[in-house]
């Protein structure tokens, strides 16, 4: 069968009741960020808000950046229950392929030695750089960092179901393997990495667990660490057989945001993948602040099918001449070129009242001195920004501003 016949098929099927989480479970950390902001309109606005709301609703306008990461490992099981459960209305699983061309959900083809265990295992012979200790001088000053590199297209899809997910980090003083695999960052936690979790996921279990769940879903198609064609595999394939997933399990076109940061795959799904084009989003890395796309170059997006772009909190703020945090050049020509906008990502950045606040933050540190300014910056992204979305890597913040905002 077609695709074309798929979604004619899908559009005339009734629409399937999913079971999402019985009631949001926020936790603490909304009520101390509030507390810890600086008094004023938008302190005491949400501090009424807490006050007064007994019950919290999911959000759409809340993405689980790979779950929910800042506490769990990404792109497992149980961080993609914990956005769900938190309130997010969209949940990503980022997209690669494994030696037999299988989709799972990874952040990049090429973090297997950060986001899981394989050092540990004897898969730790398919890792195409062998892990190497760190080395030091007589002063114990470190000379080369610990290193290693291991790909999901090394290893079989039934070997990348033996492999368990754990924080996102390694140790670059490390001696040995496992000093490697505990660089979680002080700011994040091992809590929920221990032997019995960690359960990683195919792109294709993502989506029944995203639909049990009774969330939307933003797969990003990860950029390739091999060269393609990859034994046959050509990008195209790649990006279409990313789509046909969502077709095969019966995923209304709607709930669906296809994402990459090459402009060629968001193109092809605009004119080959229709509906699913029409959200597609084109994510923009927003590597140097001096090259960001200007007002043409929007224009000329827009103007081939691009309807959503996605730059990173970095190139949607600026400082204006008093301090205070305002929409960047980039999103003033964003919304005039006719562009919906997303930005990524909340809460992956280490403490805010910390000395380096990190790539998020890049040219508005002056403006961030505690905790609590984070809800100053996802309220000048949310109303005077006008985003669509924002992903987060701790969603439950996202959804209680959504709540008080009575964002839909």
């Amino acid at each position: 069968m077609s695709i074309r016949t798929l979604l004619v098929t899908l559009c005339l099927l009734p629409a399937l009741a999913v079971a999402a989480p019985a009631s949001v479970q926020l936790g603490p950390r909304p009520f101390f960020l509030v507390d810890d902001m600086t008094e004023g309109p938008l302190k005491r606005e949400l501090q009424a808000c807490a006050a007064r709301t007994t019950s919290y609703r999911p959000s759409p306008f809340a993405i689980g950046h790979r779950g929910a990461p800042l506490m769990f490992p990404e792109h497992t099981k149980e961080s993609y229950e914990a956005a769900a459960r938190m309130g997010a209305g969209i949940v990503e699983c980022d997209v690669t392929f494994t030696k037999d061309k299988e989709l799972v959900c990874r952040h990049a083809q090429n973090d297997l030695h950060t986001t899981t265990d394989i050092l540990a295992t004897p898969l730790a012979a398919t890792c195409i750089k062998p892990f190497k200790p760190a080395t030091f001088d007589a002063d114990g000053k470190l000379l080369t960092p610990a290193s290693a590199e291991c790909r999901t297209s090394e290893i079989t899809l039934a070997e990348f179901r033996t492999l368990r997910g754990k924080m996102d980090a390694a140790n670059p003083r490390a001696r040995t393997v496992a000093e490697y695999l505990a660089g979680t960052a002080p700011w994040r936690t091992d809590l929920y990495s221990g032997p019995g979790s960690g359960t990683l996921m195919t792109h294709a279990e993502s989506i029944a667990l995203f639909k049990r769940l009774g969330v939307k879903m933003s797969p990003e198609l990860k950029s390739p660490s091999v060269a393609m064609p990859f034994d046959g595999f050509t990008q195209q394939a790649y990006a279409q057989k990313m789509i046909d997933e969502y077709v095969q399990a019966g995923v209304p076109p709607v709930d669906v945001y296809p994402q990459s940061f090459d402009l060629a795959d968001v193109l092809y799904w605009v004119k080959n993948a229709e509906p699913f084009g029409r959200q597609a989003v084109f994510l923009d890395n927003g590597t140097r602040l001096a090259a960001l796309p200007d007002a043409a170059t929007l224009a000329g997006w827009k103007s081939q099918g691009v309807r959503i772009v996605a730059p990173p909190i970095s190139a949607l703020l600026t400082l204006d001449t008093q301090g205070r945090l305002v929409p960047s050049r980039l999103a003033r020509d964003a919304k005039a070129a006719g562009l919906e906008m997303i930005t990524w990502s909340l809460e992956r950045s280490g403490w805010l009242a910390g000395p380096n606040k990190g790539f998020f933050y890049r040219g508005i540190e002056a403006a961030l001195r505690r905790e609590g300014d984070v809800l100053q910056v996802l309220d000048v992204l949310a109303r005077d920004v006008g985003l669509l979305a924002i992903f987060s890597d701790w969603p439950a913040t996202v959804v209680f501003y959504a709540n008080c905002r009575n964002l839909k």
